[in-house]
């Protein structure tokens, strides 16, 4: 027996099929963050498209369309002229932190979905402007960490989930560099990142936001009672308006978490101890992992895993972002990249600047 599908489902079905195979249209606003390498050198794939890039700094621009391999046709020198001539369904933000706002403020009307990376604002105050915004337009407002898709963070996500460890007691979070001039990083980056209004502060902003973002993702959401920041400047000659050492205690209910945010360590680092009832996590970097479980009074035994990258699109910022945007891929509560958890996120930091400046502990509301 022949079956004839109607024409109205077989239409249904290929708008379906070109929907889910068709690459996001993305546009890159700002080439300052050289984080946009990520997505400029990323390797070619279905699943994004760029259609244009905002770069007023023609130099800059064809600085790096040159070694990427893009014409510099895409290049527009505003948000509002790229999006008129390419329309993006989506962008990435790679200017300073403080700009991240206007670029929610220009797109949002628009409905065009905004990924940004760390942190998510400024400030407190700009963060919650962009999350009205976002909830107004109805658009996906993501933001991107490099230990969001570290395999031995999500390893150690799951270890606790089967209290192989037993309960966490105490989370140790420790995320920095030699410091940005000592690294010697581009002149477009540096001029903002050690300028306490473009990036709203230093290491504790840089920095810091790496480990309130993971301990807010580790305790599922949970805000914790109290904060307490100590910062210093230990390299006033580099960094001569903002702090570049901070430590962060997290005070939860039934856990403490330390934040240590540093542009003074001898060797860059991304790490975190998770500390149990039976056992510690240690998080070494993207790779690397060891589980140490106690005997006795000081005797362990211990077990490595050296982890593979995660799988696609859990392996790269801008596939999820393309799988949110098209409704594939649905985060689960306060994920990582979410807008809960980095709300949560600009409070803790809020409340770390806060307590820094007064030299006292900063209580949260309930």
């Amino acid at each position: 027996m022949k079956t004839t599908i109607p024409l109205f489902l077989f239409l249904f079905l290929a708008l379906s099929a070109s929907s889910q195979t068709k690459p996001l249209r993305v546009g890159v606003i700002s080439l300052t963050h050289t984080h946009v390498h990520g997505i400029l050198g990323r390797p070619k794939d279905d699943r994004i498209q760029i259609v244009g890039i905002v770069e007023p700094d023609r130099v800059l621009a064809e600085r790096y369309t040159k070694q990427y391999g893009y014409s510099m046709d895409l290049v527009y020198p505003t948000i509002e002229e790229m999006i008129a001539k390419t329309h993006p369904e989506a962008v990435t933000a790679f200017g300073t932190i403080y700009e991240h706002l206007a670029v929610v403020e220009k797109c949002a009307p628009q409905h065009i979905h905004v990924m940004v990376e760390k942190p998510l604002a400024v400030s407190l105050d700009h963060a919650k402007q962009m999350k009205a915004l976002a909830d107004k337009y109805h658009i996906q407002l993501l933001t991107n960490y490099e230990t969001t898709w570290y395999p031995t963070v999500h390893k150690a996500y799951e270890l606790i989930a089967e209290d192989s460890i037993g309960r966490p007691v105490q989370i140790i979070i420790r995320d920095g560099h030699k410091g940005p001039k000592v690294l010697g990083i581009s002149n477009e980056f540096l001029d903002w990142l050690i300028d306490p209004v473009q990036n709203g502060g230093g290491a504790l902003t840089d920095f810091g936001c790496y480990g309130v973002n993971l301990s807010t993702w580790l305790q599922h959401g949970e805000r914790p009672v109290s904060v307490t920041a100590v910062t210093q400047q230990l390299q006033p000659e580099n960094n001569p308006k903002v702090e570049d050492e901070a430590t962060i205690i997290l005070t939860y209910k039934q856990v403490k978490t330390t934040v240590q945010a540093s542009w003074n360590w001898t060797v860059g680092r991304k790490d975190m101890e998770i500390y149990g009832k039976r056992g510690i996590i240690y998080q070494d970097n993207r790779h690397d992992l060891r589980v140490r479980m106690s005997k006795g009074y000081d005797g362990f035994t211990e077990t490595p895993y050296h982890l593979e990258e995660r799988p696609a699109p859990y392996n790269d910022a801008f596939s999820l972002f393309a799988g949110v945007v098209r409704g594939e891929i649905t985060l689960p509560p306060y994920d990582l990249t979410s807008l809960e958890n980095n709300m949560i996120v600009m409070e803790i930091l809020d409340a770390a600047k806060k307590s820094a400046a007064k030299n006292k502990t900063v209580v949260l509301k309930p």
